[in-house]
């Protein structure tokens, strides 16, 4: 069997990273940043708490009055927008609630906030229906779980089988379920938000920048299935390049070409004796396309955190020390992603009545 030419040295990793569509690549990760969020809700389900909690200070008004936010508020969070509206059939009257569907018309995303406490009403079911109607991701969740411990299995069964869907349970009071549940499926219904969340939202970034590390390192080893032997290369480096992109585009960083080489290549004598691992792991049908394809997940999320770590530090990193922490962090690799698939495996066997 012919093998194909594979990259052998420096120079032709060079080459293969110049051929890449930068500005296409670029302009991809612009319009990720610009993506927007639209809370939408019934009266006093906590909007507006909600939106603090993840802005981290007081922006919307907060009361136990219902209809307290009078108009659509709007605040940028770097391109990122989160919007609180007023409640949909609160006492001001009918045209604050057209003017939050229009708000989340234009949403990339639409959380739907329901209070657990009241449960889910028909005005609540006939809401979901109007959002689904907008071809708009929509996420249920409900809010103020604090209030009912133990009636909470029964109030989500309830939402359940009214919707249709499992609503994501939290409290916006405590911040209970915001990172380990309403988060991660935010980025699950819509992966495109999650660069502007992360960098909009410093105290959940590094957890949202982990997260897109790991979802890459997943989709590389995918691609690195493929029998045919060099065919996933330029994919793989492509996939690399726009992580690299991502990251940098999170801790505001305007990256520029000779900075994605920059990292790329300061790694490429790590990365070229991985692609020859991964390609050479193909000879063998079966076994060797799995070891081809934990090889690339391991290259991925080093690299990833090598990323991470080089913008963190404003790009102040000395070549040898990001070339170490690459190395350190491709030998945590392993380790740290079979955990994270350990801990959801048991996350989804031991808390069946909460996964959303």
């Amino acid at each position: 069997m012919k093998i194909p030419k594979l990259p052998g040295r420096l120079t032709d990793i060079q080459t293969l990273l110049r051929s890449l569509d930068w500005h296409t690549m670029e302009h991809e990760v612009a319009a990720e940043a610009a993506s927007r969020l639209v809370i939408v809700g019934p009266v006093n389900s906590g909007k507006s708490t909600l939106f603090n909690r993840l802005h981290g200070r007081k922006i919307s008004a907060v009361s136990a009055v219902p209809g307290t936010t009078t108009g659509v508020i709007e605040h940028p969070l770097g391109p990122f927008l989160l919007v609180d509206t007023p409640g949909f059939g609160e006492v001001w009257g009918i045209d604050r609630a057209s003017t939050a569907q229009t708000a989340a018309g234009h949403a990339d995303l639409i959380l739907l906030l329901l209070d657990a406490v009241a449960g889910v009403r028909q005005p609540d079911l006939d809401l979901y229906t109007a959002l689904l109607d907008l071809d708009v991701p929509v996420i249920v969740a409900l809010n103020k779980t604090d209030l009912i411990p133990k009636e909470l299995p029964y109030v989500l069964e309830d939402a359940e089988r009214l919707l249709g869907v499992r609503p994501v349970a939290l409290s916006a009071h405590t911040g209970t379920g915001i990172v380990d549940k309403l988060l991660p499926a935010i980025l699950s219904a819509a992966p495109n938000v999650a660069v502007s969340m992360a960098k909009a939202l410093p105290d959940v970034r590094e957890h949202i920048v982990n997260r897109i590390i790991r979802r890459t390192a997943g989709v590389n080893a995918l691609i690195s299935l493929e029998p045919i032997l060099g065919l996933d290369i330029p994919l793989l480096l492509a996939s690399q390049t726009r992580l690299v992109l991502r990251i940098a585009a999170v801790y505001g960083e305007s990256m520029s070409i000779s900075h994605a080489q920059e990292l790329l290549t300061t790694m490429a004598g790590s990365l070229l004796s991985r692609y020859l691992g991964m390609q050479l792991a193909k000879l063998v049908p079966g076994l060797g396309w799995l070891v081809s394809a934990a090889l690339s997940a391991v290259t991925t999320w080093g690299m990833g955190q090598a990323a991470r770590v080089y913008f963190e530090a404003g790009g102040n990193i000395q070549t040898p020390n990001l070339r170490q922490h690459y190395r350190r962090m491709r030998q945590l690799a392993p380790g740290r992603l079979l955990k994270r698939s350990a801990d959801q495996g048991k996350d989804h066997a031991t808390e069946p009545n909460t996964e959303s």
